[in-house]
């Protein structure tokens, strides 16, 4: 009997042990002893439960080989979880800091004392950051010192190497820009030299246009060339608004090019606009003679059409109303407006101010100038024209196809520069050479 009781009293007391041993697992699992030291709490329930029986002994020695393993993976398993947790932290708060700091140098050029304070406290409260990023890893550190710090080690050399490599290719990504930034330096470069050299043209042309070009007689062969550029530019600034009209008024431009000059093989089929320029310039120029005009009446005008306006029976308006009947023909003034008004207008000595018309002025204005020139120069002024199938002679002709436009066509069957057509004519001035402007061309020579 006395020994059934104390057997029932030793199993009634293991499970009463087991039951509160489970019991306390339980709420340390779920954090109920969060704040306690777990080893230390172990090691009292060991003694407390040595002093109690040999049996709890043997549960004790039980636990002791189940828990420690857990327990530390847990431990080790935080750290890592707080390693992660800080590294982006870290990097994210170095990168704001970085860009805090780049917004406070701007806000110093030009000086802003507004945007350098914001700039000033964004910087201050990412250094505050930092600072709690450091203190807080450093609590746990000290909370948890037996923890492996290698796990850690290798989470911030894992997230340093991936920066690195977003690094890498980003340096590669700025070389290659830079060097696209460095060709393209040299283009704009190369443009800013043909521009500046243009406005110097321009500069030059403008400055003789407006000049009050003075006493005729005093103009040398110099002035004179640069009259016969403006004329030439006039010419060609004329032949844009009538192939305009052209193609309104349906016209086959290849048919037309074809009926001023016949049998050109064109390098481009937008150099057929030459054929038009050499029309307009065989029709201005024809019966070309130096006479003493005074010309000062016109180039006291910025606008020409406001001497005729003024002077509607001078000199330069005989020249108009002859001119323009020769340039534009009556069928095609026809196509393009549907009547013959504005040719009517003018041959009964008036000037119609219309677009055509004053565009037509401003291209009769320096062929005007030019022919009183001619005859003004102290060393008298001659004009020559080109035979079409001459052969190219630089001392007197040049290419109206600029060089870099695969200017020069050799006749393959006599390895000879041939001439399609003049463009502009040419001038002597005593012993000075003004050379005429010619297209060359592929056609043979007979």
């Amino acid at each position: 009997m006395e020994s059934a009781t104390k057997h029932a009293r030793s199993s009634s007391n293991i499970s009463d042990i087991v039951h509160r041993f489970a019991k306390v697992c339980r709420l340390r699992s779920m954090g109920v002893f969060s704040g306690e030291n777990p080893i230390h709490n172990h090691h009292n329930r060991a003694s407390s439960a040595e002093d109690s029986s040999n049996t709890t002994d043997e549960i004790e020695f039980d636990e002791q080989k189940i828990h420690p393993h857990p327990i530390e993976e847990t431990l080790v398993g935080s750290h890592n979880a707080a390693a992660t947790a800080v590294i982006p932290k870290l990097f994210d708060s170095i990168s704001a800091l970085k860009l805090a700091y780049i917004q406070l140098q701007e806000a110093h050029i030009p000086l802003n004392p507004e945007k350098i304070e914001v700039a000033n406290d964004l910087v201050v409260s990412q250094l505050k950051v930092l600072s709690d990023i450091k203190r807080t890893y450093k609590e746990k550190q000290i909370t948890k010192p037996n923890c492996d710090s290698s796990s850690g080690s290798s989470l911030l050399l894992a997230e340093i190497q991936d920066h690195e490599s977003r690094l890498e290719k980003l340096q590669s990504h700025i070389q290659h820009k830079d060097s696209q930034i460095f060709e393209l330096r040299r283009e704009l470069e190369g443009l800013d030299r043909k521009n500046a050299s243009l406005e110097e043209q321009l500069k030059r042309q403008k400055d003789f246009e407006e000049e009050n070009m003075g006493p005729c007689r005093e103009l040398d062969p110099y002035s004179f060339v640069d009259v016969f550029n403006a004329a030439a530019k006039s010419i060609h600034d004329f032949a844009k608004p009538l192939i305009g009209l052209m193609k309104a008024s349906c016209w086959d431009l290849d048919l037309a090019a074809n009926s001023i000059e016949e049998s050109v093989v064109y390098l481009k089929r937008s150099h057929k606009k030459y054929a038009f320029e050499s029309y307009l310039s065989r029709r201005m120029f024809h019966g070309f003679r130096p006479t003493l005009p005074n010309v000062d009446d016109i180039t006291r005008f910025k606008d020409p059409f406001d001497a005729l306006v003024e002077e509607p029976s001078s000199s330069f308006a005989k020249f108009c109303r002859l001119k323009y009947p020769l340039v534009v023909h009556p069928k095609m003034e026809a196509s393009f407006f549907g009547n013959l008004d504005q040719r009517t207008f003018v041959l009964s000595g008036k000037h119609p101010r219309t677009p055509l018309y004053q565009a037509f002025v401003k291209m009769a204005k320096w062929v005007w100038i030019l022919q009183g020139l001619a005859a003004s120069v102290e060393a008298k002024a001659e004009i020559f024209g080109v035979q079409r199938g001459s052969e190219f002679s630089e001392d007197y002709m040049e290419n109206v196809v600029e060089d870099g436009d695969d200017a020069l066509e050799v006749d393959r069957d006599h390895g000879r520069h041939i001439v399609g057509f003049m463009v502009m004519p040419g001038f002597r001035v005593g012993k000075s050479v003004i050379r005429s402007r010619v297209y060359l061309s592929k056609m043979k020579c007979s």
